[in-house]
């Protein structure tokens, strides 16, 4: 009892408390804030694809703000206060952005987070071309094109199309892309998009590394409608076009195509180009001018069928022979009445 009595004196001699070693130290917020979305390369620069992603753990956000070359990135709170998200999907190329970000935990106590992140330089761009145009009508069979401005390795064609989308009337399509060069991607639906309908394609390449310090250098859209569905059918038999709108048949035309050693290809094809008046001369396909088959001549209302030379387009030299003998060099030719009323029905596709 003295001995205790005795530790009491000094203990209120001293004129506060003893305390231990976790008050003698601030005490720290439980929140912990994080960068989860930047991926970086080797050498520690970030990877432009992806948007900023900051999100806390054990506490919720009470600011975030990204600061870059153009000033503060924009961005939004998730509704519980544990995310922050850039509405950017992509940082510029070259550029050093400031991230800070400040947080609670569950007893009020904060806690800070900075960070200064630098994306890398590509020595070179890749930019893609989107066909149809905006704005474009274009027939149902018409297949959306990429074209990129440089040949890709084959190692990276995948990668491309993962950042390549078609809605179709704002659903995302069931149709396939496929490579048809080494800088030009189709795609197609499983038979014909459907008519009078909007079409969205999005290139989503910017932020996408390509090979080579080759990266993606911007995202576009491109929006445009297809028109109702003409579809053609030619038998090179009967020598009779029929001609449907939107799944019935508008009229049935009397035809002529290629003769024996000119045969018209069969297969489905889309109309390329449409020229209300093209000059043809055969020399372009390789027939000499002294040959019995040689012809250069003015043709109406011509339609391009393939790039090989095949088109749609009036014959009035041949209508006595239309719907009944093929003595064409490979084109289907018709009276120009028909062929002037198929020009006015027929779009692009």
């Amino acid at each position: 009892m003295v001995a205790a009595g005795a530790l009491l004196l000094g203990g209120c001699a001293l004129g506060q408390p003893q305390l231990t070693d976790a008050a003698n130290h601030a005490v720290r917020s439980r929140a912990h804030i994080s960068l989860t979305s930047l991926r970086a390369n080797g050498h520690g620069l970030v990877l432009p694809g992806e948007p900023v992603v900051v999100q806390v753990a054990d506490g919720r956000l009470t600011n975030v703000a990204v600061v870059g070359p153009d000033g503060a990135v924009s961005g939004s709170l998730s509704a519980n206060s544990l995310t922050w998200s850039s509405n950017s999907t992509s940082l510029q190329y070259g550029a050093t952005y400031q991230i800070t970000a400040a947080a609670v935990d569950r007893t009020g106590i904060g806690t800070t987070f900075k960070k200064s992140v630098t994306t890398v330089t590509p020595s070179d761009f890749v930019s893609a071309d989107v066909t149809p145009r905006s704005g474009d009508v274009v027939g149902v069979g018409y297949p959306a094109t990429v074209t990129l401005s440089r040949n890709i390795d084959d190692a990276r064609k995948a990668v491309i199309i993962k950042h390549l989308v078609v809605q179709i009337n704002g659903v995302v399509g069931n149709g396939a892309w496929r490579w048809q060069s080494d800088s030009i991607i189709e795609y197609r639906t499983p038979t014909y998009f459907p008519a009078n309908s909007t079409i969205v394609v999005s290139a989503n390449l910017r932020g996408v590394y390509i090979g080579h310090s080759t990266w993606g250098d911007s995202n576009s859209t491109t929006t445009y409608r297809t028109g109702d569905a003409m579809v053609s059918y030619v038998n090179m038999t009967t020598h009779k076009m029929t001609v449907t709108k939107n799944g019935k048949q508008l009229l049935v035309i009397p035809v002529t195509t290629g003769k024996t050693g000119f045969e018209s290809r069969s297969g489905i094809k889309v109309i390329l180009t449409k020229e209300t008046k093209r000059f043809m001369d055969a020399a372009t396909g390789g027939t000499a001018k002294t040959s019995a088959n040689y012809y250069a001549l003015w043709v109406f209302n011509a339609m391009r069928l393939t790039w090989s030379g095949e088109f749609l387009h009036a014959a009035p030299w041949s209508v006595a022979a239309q719907g009944n003998t093929n003595v064409s060099h490979g084109c289907t030719g018709m009276s120009s009445a028909n062929a002037a009323l198929l020009f006015s029905q027929s779009n692009i596709g």
